[in-house]
């Protein structure tokens, strides 16, 4: 019986249901193997070596395989048809041969299948195949270059740019496109221009729009109209005439399909229309292919299967009718730079399944839909419509309007599916026109300016960022989610909505990397290297020659860095960023001159937290600072200055507000000799500090509250607000560390919440201290822990799902569907867990049953005779008091 290998459990259940008891089917739980993170794991001097190591979570799924294989001499490796899955394929062999597993008699075959169905999975196994050694070299080569340049980088950052965390080779370059936006954005200056429209009625009577577009007998450009004066001019201009249609011209027009997904077009797609992530994406997309819902989701190809087009018109017609089926099938070109690497496109494997008929869940079936009505959208006919330009003018030809619009003539693809925008574009195309003839007198109902300003480009979005690396050239569709991801948890890119917006450190990051490793966060260069990579998976280059290019002037660059100072570092930075930070003030003066103290001058300094901040060199002196960033004058005007900002007085004191090392506060009175320690609050994040007003600096010096004494124990309750928020205090004072304390829901409560709703929620917070999970309602019971009793829960948690069996919760990997979680499963994770954190195993409870299974008295004596030999032993080491309790126990026994 062959053992069939695959990335995950939720895949390998779906396989074993075609494959049958004839075979073995186990999963790797993806990697099983990778480079350790220390010095060394590429051997740069011996040829670049590589020394892997199975990860500690893959060893006992490594062991599953290689007890299997003692019984069952075969192994079929059936990983993902990409880079990865042929690397995972590549890694189980190695392991396993390593282990002696795998035997010089033992057959190895791979197979791989695009999508997983019945007929798919047999065709790959009447087909298998040995390893694609290409394919896993162009992964062995990014796996050496993504550990040689995050390995050598990442440590020159933390010692040179405080605060920073890692570099990585197409991380720092992704990095770069977002910062670059951000950067463009600060310096956009917004323009003024004007437009007229005018509200146009027919001889009939029916009302149209058109807009201004020839004035003075001159076609009007985008800026003519700069101001508001040259706008009612030309108002006057066109209420001053007679206007009549001069021409009316009706083209016949067709829109076609977008191509069907590909992992980059799906996942900018399934941002622009639900706002998800490309991680949350490709991990939906997964649970798809993985439960035979969709093709493989990794893939750069747009081709599909000449079945699986058939399938699609074949669906058309019976849903649609006849008439959105074209002649013949489109024929979309396959982009992939790699032909070996070129999958099938992203498309359902029954096309006659619409999402309502698979049951899928919310996230799912979202995906699901779009996937599935694009690529019915991709098969159909074209959308007919016809465009119709209206030109109106005056007689003189001094002024001129148009009006444009459109009728969709057969509405075709747009029926199912019409391609989301990055950015809203008002079209005029899109308005309907009444009907009109050339000549006819056009009466005017209103005319009316419109003041409008350039705008800045917008942030990225993830779709548009993936769409930005696609254009590129930078990563592949593989690891597009993943790097994404990574420079968020890194801190230097945070996501507001939809929009990407470079963090401070972020900004630093990218500023040092092109001052001192410009060539290796270039575009070009990032793309070159990706071509490369491409070429040995394509065995038109060999890997090891393309490492050591690399390695050869990396190295150098790593080393130029060594002797650098953080102060130079930070200068350099500075002159880096110089027109961006301080640029040219219209007076001429020096734009670094602090304007506080006029002495200091100004530069970029990093904060303890990774942050940064425009500071006066004069400090302590002088404690000026700004935000990072070229200055803004509007935003300075209303900023907290380095002495506080004066809110006003009560009681003879000054109510300042500051900005403060860890956030800003309100001080009540000055610091003098007598008072060193004025009272002082910090300013919730809530309440903009630049916006806050006497009576709330009032109302925060006034805390800590007091409720009044609790009516159980004549002990004070107090509100307050904590370094976690707003909260409740059960205690004789709010520095006793003792007592109760509970959250309050929001600021404003803590000024105004009462002593019967106080009493309500510490009773609810100590009630909730007997057991935080007993609260929780599991997600599912999965029963008795099969070996040491209890029940065994998958519980919701915070960062996911878990298992959860007495005081040991394990996390559900995301390669494991909580609801198909098996018991086997739960209890393999909880095994795991008590390892990892050096607790029991639940199998060391076993011996509760076995009592009860010596209850015969033979036994019994049995096992009272084979202890008394260890009582003696005992007995000759220890006190004879110590020597009764083992005897006894044994006589109970």
């Amino acid at each position: 019986m062959p053992v069939v290998v695959v990335e995950s459990p939720a895949k390998a259940k779906t396989i074993n249901k075609y494959l049958g008891d004839n075979y073995t089917v186990l999963a790797s739980y993806g990697h099983v193997r990778d480079l350790p993170p220390k010095d060394g794991s590429v051997d740069t001097d011996n040829d670049f070596d590589m020394k892997w190591e199975v990860a500690s979570t893959s060893k006992k799924h490594v062991k599953a395989i290689a007890d299997a294989l003692a019984g069952d001499n075969e192994l079929i490796l059936a990983t993902d048809p990409d880079r990865e899955g042929e690397a995972i394929s590549w890694h189980l062999q190695e392991a396993l041969t390593k282990r002696k597993s795998i035997k010089k008699d033992t057959p190895v075959s791979r197979v791989v299948f695009n999508q997983i169905t019945k007929k798919a999975v047999t065709e790959a196994m009447a087909n298998p195949r040995e390893v694609d050694m290409p394919l896993v070299e162009a992964y062995l080569a990014r796996r050496a270059l993504d550990y040689l340049v995050g390995f050598n980088l990442s440590p020159v950052l933390w010692r040179k740019l405080p605060g920073a965390k890692s570099a990585g080779r197409v991380q720092s370059v992704t990095l770069r496109i977002i910062v670059e936006r951000e950067m463009e954005i600060e310096v956009f200056r917004a323009r003024e221009y004007w437009t007229v429209k005018a509200i146009l009625s027919t001889p009939r009577g029916q009302e149209f729009e058109a807009r201004l577009t020839t004035l003075a007998g001159k076609k009007l450009d985008k800026f003519d109209l700069s101001d508001s004066t040259q706008a009612e001019m030309a108002v006057q201009a066109i209420n001053s005439r007679d206007l009549s249609v001069t021409s009316v011209e009706a083209k016949p027009t067709t829109r076609n399909p977008s191509a069907p997904f590909m992992t980059s077009t799906l996942q900018q797609e399934a941002s622009r229309k639900f706002g998800m992530g490309a991680k949350a994406t490709m991990s939906t997309a997964q649970r798809l292919y993985e439960a035979g819902h969709i093709t493989y989701m990794r893939t750069d190809g747009i081709d599909m299967a000449p079945e699986a087009v058939e399938m699609a018109r074949d669906a058309i017609k019976s849903r649609y009718g006849a008439e959105y089926v074209p002649s013949a099938p489109r024929i979309y070109k396959n982009k992939a730079k790699n032909a070996q690497e070129a999958h099938e496109c992203v498309r359902p494997t029954d096309m006659a399944k619409d999402a309502p008929s698979l049951k899928l869940e919310a996230d799912q079936a979202k995906l699901y839909d779009l996937i599935w009505k694009r690529t019915l959208a991709c098969q159909m006919e074209s959308a007919r419509m016809e465009r119709t330009t209206v030109d109106i003018g005056s007689k003189d030809e001094q002024v001129g309007l148009r009006a444009t619009g459109q009728v969709v003539l057969f509405d075709g693809f747009l029926r199912v599916y019409e391609e989301g925008r990055d950015d809203v574009v008002v079209d005029d195309d899109d308005k309907r026109l009444p009907q009109i003839a050339e000549g006819d007198k056009t009466a005017k109902s209103s005319i009316t300016p419109e003041q409008h300003f350039t705008q800045p480009p917008p942030r990225y979005t993830e779709a548009t960022l993936v769409k930005r690396m696609e254009e590129l050239g930078i990563g592949r569709p593989s690891t597009y989610a993943s790097i994404v991801t990574t420079i968020q948890d890194r801190g230097y890119v945070r996501r507001e909505g939809q929009r990407l917006i470079p963090e401070d450190k972020g900004r630093l990051v990218t500023a040092f990397l092109e001052n001192y490793f410009r060539k290796y966060i270039g575009y070009d260069f990032t793309a070159d290297l990706e071509d490369q990579l491409d070429k040995v998976s394509a065995n038109d280059a060999n890997y090891k020659d393309v490492l050591t290019r690399f390695w050869r002037d990396f190295s150098a660059a790593i080393a130029e860095t060594a002797d650098l100072r953080i102060t130079e570092v930070l200068e350099k930075i500075n002159e880096v960023l110089e027109p961006h930070l301080f640029p040219p003030l219209e007076d001429g003066g020096d734009p670094r001159l602090c304007p506080n103290c006029g002495n200091g001058r100004l530069s970029m300094r990093t904060a303890r937290s990774g942050g940064a901040f425009i500071g006066c060199s004069a400090y302590p002196e002088c404690r000026y600072t700004r935000p990072f960033g070229p200055p803004n004058p509007e935003a300075e005007a209303s900023a907290i200055p380095p002495e506080g900002k004066l809110l006003g007085s009560d009681a003879g004191d000054e109510i300042r507000v500051f900005k403060g090392r860890f956030g800003p506060y309100v001080q009540r009175g000055e610091v003098t000799e007598e008072n060193k320690k004025p009272p002082r609050q910090s300013v919730p994040k809530e309440w903009p500090p630049e916006e806050l007003e006497l009576e709330r600096a009032l109302m925060l010096l006034s805390l800590p509250r007091e409720i009044g004494p609790h009516p159980e124990d004549g002990i004070m309750v107090w509100s307050n607000i904590g370094r976690y928020g707003p909260y409740l205090k059960h205690a004789p004072s709010t520095s006793d560390r003792g007592g109760t304390n509970a959250n309050l829901g929001d600021i404003d409560e803590v000024f105004t919440v009462g002593m019967n709703r106080a009493v309500q929620l510490l009773a609810e917070k100590v009630a909730s201290r007997g057991g935080r999970g007993a609260a929780a309602k599991p997600l599912r019971e999965l029963g008795e822990h099969p070996a040491a009793g209890g029940p065994v829960n998958v519980m919701k948690g915070k960062y996911g799902p878990y298992v959860k069996w007495e005081k040991i919760n394990a996390t559900i990997p995301d390669t494991i569907d909580p609801e198909e979680l098996t018991m086997d499963q739960a209890v393999h994770l909880i095994d795991e867990r008590a390892e990892k954190a050096g607790k029991k195993k639940p199998a060391a409870k076993k011996k509760a049953p076995a009592k009860k299974k010596a209850a015969p008295k033979k036994a019994a004596a049995k096992t009272t005779a084979a202890k008394k030999p260890a009582a003696k032993k005992l007995a000759a080491k220890k006190p004879a008091a110590k020597k009764e309790a083992p005897a006894k126990k044994g006589d109970e026994a």
